[in-house]
């Protein structure tokens, strides 16, 4: 405990002392010329008595021989002593318990070594902030001691004693001041020793210095202090007289349990509190009416002591938490790295302050404000852990109120413009980062006024929120959309694969809000107009897309409304071409517009066909034959691909095994089979059920796959070509070379063939590098034991270099186009080189 907050700070050091022969004159002498309110009698060095300005009042002043006795027939014994280690405050409340004025300060031996009066401690215990806070009429709790001017000092001295006084009011005859006689007058009067005065007029001191009782006990304090006396006159603010204030009375007024406390948080209470288990204990009484909760720990981390606040916050009463682990409160929303952070910050820095989550007894989760300390001793070893915690439920519920009235539209719910602009920029910062498209799309509900003009805005309202729910039933996860104001709402699609993508939702969305609506006794019809903008091409910024989604709006609606438009001419083109392609598309099959066409494969030592592959082909009734390239991946963007792929393989196997019934030689059919219809079908069963209808023996079937296939789902996949080389099919590898496959896959798969890809054929004659990696591949085939088949093979001198490479067959342009089924009979048993 340090001094600066002990009495061993403002005692006086010089003690006035006499031994106990001395008589009552020469001690108030020497306490008068000293100006001191004590003096301590002594015997052999050690403190036997006291005696004070107080104790005058026990004389008799009629008999001026009684001032010759010796001091200790009059000191007060046994002495009043206190240790210079006692707190201002432990002081002060002794000075109140025991009803004395002084205290003889003594040491660890017993040995005086001070004095202590109550005026000091109200000097210098530092209650400014207190006393300034309560008036000079709350002191004031006895009567005032008036004496007429003619009385007798015996008399005079009588009364103050029968008021329990230290001084009393001399009031003023035939108009003179009125003034005051105090115990230390008496001190003088003794000590004069040229006899007693005639009457305790002629002894009063004046004038007579009063405050009013509105006044703060700082203020008069402050006077005492500075003019070196010890009482005022109290008077009220008319002037009227009504009593004597003392530093024994503005002590009395502290309150001192209160000054202890308050002693306490001067010497920073926090610190003092968590030092040790007594000063919790101590503690209870100020936490306990605390309103926030709290919580003490020991050392090991299991509950010692909880407050009131925190059984009311929490449901768990006192013996129902202690001895428990705080884990009791866990609400399990937070990870295990956000406890080992908090004990990092205890051990550390030895608090840990923050949000959490915690949970009720009841099991309700809510939020807290939580500030832990740790408390240790004086040998720095942690003895508990202190935790204070609010619940911040209302201010989360306020927070989110003002974020809802910041980024929500307050009709709708929807986010409004602020938030939609703030995520729309988010989202072309990630687009710009991946190379990836984006769009937005602009709303406008058409002839919408109408129905605010004829119904009232009431209805609108109603029509606005209903339009809103739909919008959101309309777009995918990840979407947003946004209502910017009035009757304008706009969408974000912050990943877009297609643009057409965009163009199916403006479809899908017109089609849901054209839908009749029923508001109250209203069937009302409701169309919008929309406006697509897609990033990079329609603009690189927020406020640009915006702008030109609201412009392709208006386009909308001039031309008459309930569609949409894309922002740039030609992406509108290419999307509605797109659109009518996939329509066209869905019902190809079933108008019977696929048709195959088939190129052969020729064996480079015979110069004869080995095999051929089915090509599928498109003849669309307006668009004429359509490209592999174009529908091909369409349709497997819209899923068909597996439908197609079935169709083409059970008619190649029919094609093929009409060929032989004709007599023609025996070769194999190629049929491509995509990974998509690995991923979402049923291979095998499809194989066989194709086989079956078409009679076509297996040997005579080849599946061409491509390296993906081998990448994905490697056991799966490895299963069914096992099953379909037990069937007696060839499988070979397409457009080797283009992917990223693994000789350790090449090599546990049934393969039959690798398939070296036209772009590096094309080369071969020219390229040095495209000579040698083909050479390669052509080795790496006949070192696995699997034959090498060129693609896209168009001149001589590349098909001499492939029979020089050792390659087993070519196809291409050099023997053969693709031609129908009919036009490849007169291929048949022909030396095609």
């Amino acid at each position: 405990m340090g001094s600066e907050n002990t009495i061993e700070r403002i005692a006086k050091r010089e003690i006035l002392s006499c031994s106990p022969d001395t008589t009552i004159l020469e001690a108030a002498r020497a306490m008068a010329q000293a100006r001191c309110s004590s003096i301590i009698i002594t015997e052999n060095t050690l403190p036997v008595g006291i005696w004070t300005e107080r104790d005058t009042l026990d004389i008799d002043f009629a008999d001026p021989e009684s001032f010759n006795r010796p001091i200790a027939s009059v000191m007060s014994a046994p002495i009043k002593t206190i240790h210079g280690a006692t707190t201002l405050g432990d002081a002060g409340l002794r000075f109140q318990m025991e009803g004395v004025r002084h205290f003889v300060v003594v040491n660890d031996a017993g040995r005086a070594v001070g004095v202590i009066s109550q005026s000091d401690v109200i000097l210098r215990h530092g209650v400014e902030h207190y006393l300034v806070l309560r008036n000079v009429g709350s002191a004031i709790n006895r009567p005032m001691v008036k004496i007429h001017p003619q009385a007798s000092l015996t008399e005079a001295v009588a009364q103050i004693n029968a008021g329990h006084a230290d001084a009393a009011i001399v009031v003023g005859d035939h108009g003179e001041a009125p003034g005051i006689i105090t115990e230390r007058d008496l001190i003088r009067i003794i000590a004069g020793g040229d006899g007693l005065p005639v009457s305790v007029g002629d002894i009063a001191s004046r004038p007579l210095i009063s405050v009013c009782e509105t006044d703060s006990l700082l203020s008069a304090r402050n006077i005492l202090e500075e003019r070196h006396i010890r009482h005022l006159a109290v008077a009220t603010e008319d002037g009227e007289l009504k009593g004597l204030l003392s530093f024994s009375d503005i002590l009395a007024s502290l309150q001192y349990e209160y000054v202890q406390r308050l002693d306490e948080a001067l010497r920073e209470r926090d610190e003092a509190l968590l030092k040790s288990r007594k000063d919790l204990h101590l503690a209870r009484k100020v936490i306990e009416a605390s309103l926030d909760g709290i919580m003490i720990c020991n050392p090991k981390g299991l509950i010692e002591f909880v407050n009131p606040a925190f059984s009311q916050l929490t449901g768990y009463q006192f013996d129902e938490v202690v001895g428990q682990n705080p884990a009791i409160l866990q609400s399990g929303l937070h990870e295990k790295a956000f406890y080992d952070r908090m004990w990092q910050s205890l051990h550390v820095q030895g608090i840990w302050q923050g949000e959490i989550w915690n949970r009720r007894k009841t099991g309700e989760v809510y939020p807290e404000w939580l500030t832990i300390n740790v408390i240790r001793d004086e040998d720095g070893a942690i003895t508990q852990y202190a935790a204070v915690f609010s619940d911040i439920s209302e201010r989360k519920k306020t927070e989110e109120r003002i974020k809802n009235l910041a980024y929500f539209d307050v009709l709708t719910g929807l986010p409004n413009r602020r938030l939609f602009t703030d995520r729309l920029q988010v989202a072309i910062a990630n687009a710009h980062r991946h190379g990836s498209q984006l769009a937005i799309m602009f709303l406008d509900l058409d002839l919408f006024k109408r129905i605010n003009d004829s119904l009232g805005h009431g209805i609108g309202d109603q029509v606005l929120c209903e339009v809103a729910g739909r919008l959101e039933h309309c777009v995918r996860e990840g979407d947003t959309v946004a209502r910017l104001g009035g009757d304008e709402f706009v969408v974000l699609l912050p990943e877009l694969d297609h643009v057409e993508d965009a163009a199916k939702l403006a479809d899908r969305v017109i089609s849901h809000v054209k839908q009749p609506l029923r508001v109250d006794e209203h069937e009302l019809y409701v169309t919008t107009s929309v406006g697509i903008a897609v990033y990079p091409d329609d603009g690189l910024t927020d406020e640009t897309l915006i702008k030109n989604a609201d412009t392709a709006m208006y386009r909308a609606k001039d031309l008459g409304r309930n569609s949409y438009q894309l922002y740039t001419p030609a992406m509108n083109a290419r999307s509605f071409e797109r659109l009518s392609m996939e329509a066209s598309l869905r019902h190809a099959l079933s108008r019977h517009e696929f048709t195959l066409v088939y190129q052969g494969k020729i064996d480079l030592n015979s110069g004869r066909m080995s095999g051929v592959e089915a090509l599928a082909r498109w003849r669309h009734p307006e668009m004429g034959l359509v490209s592999p390239v174009e529908f091909i991946p369409l349709a497997e963007n819209m899923g068909l691909i597996s439908e197609i792929g079935a169709w083409v393989l059970k008619a190649a196997c029919r094609q093929c095994q009409s060929w032989h019934e004709l007599g023609l030689p025996r070769v194999r059919m190629a049929v491509n089979v995509s990974t998509l219809q690995f991923r979402e079908g049923d291979v095998v069963e499809l194989v066989k059920q194709a086989l079956d209808e078409s009679g076509l023996p297996p040997q005579y079937l080849e599946l061409e796959i491509t390296e993906s296939v081998l990448m994905q789902r490697v056991e799966e996949n490895a299963q069914v070509l096992q099953e379909l080389r037990a069937m007696g099919i060839h499988i070979s590898i397409d457009d080797f070379g283009t992917g990223y496959s693994s000789l350790s896959y090449l090599k546990r798969m049934p393969i039959d063939a690798l398939k070296i890809d036209r772009s590096f054929v094309n080369d071969i004659t020219e390229d040095g590098d495209g000579a040698a990696i083909v050479s390669t591949i052509i080795n790496l085939a006949h070192n696995l034991k699997l034959r090498a088949v060129a693609e896209g093979v168009e001149t001589q001198e590349q098909a001499d270099f492939l029979r020089e490479r050792g390659c087993d067959e070519i196809q291409g342009f050099l023997v053969s186009r693709p031609v129908s089924g009919e036009d490849l009979v007169s291929l048949f048993d022909r030396n095609l080189l």
